[in-house]
């Protein structure tokens, strides 16, 4: 990856001093979207700024093509 993709996630440093452990249930009870790669948590700057500053953020799955017509 590069600096600025690597940029993105927090750090576990970071994890931890936002949740005050590096146990994801607390993100997924905040409603702060994460990904797991193997036993690393993946949590976007921009997805923390957003919950910060009390936005709901839903995590995108994608077009609903359901919802075309």
């Amino acid at each position: 990856m590069n600096a600025t993709l690597n940029d993105e996630w927090l750090n576990t440093a970071e994890l931890k001093t936002l949740t005050g452990t590096l146990n994801p249930d607390v993100l997924t009870k905040d409603g702060i979207p994460y990904r797991r790669r193997g036993r690393r948590i993946l949590v976007s700057r921009f997805h923390t700024r957003e919950w910060l500053s009390g936005r709901v953020v839903t995590p995108s799955r994608g077009v609903n093509l359901s919802l075309v017509k």
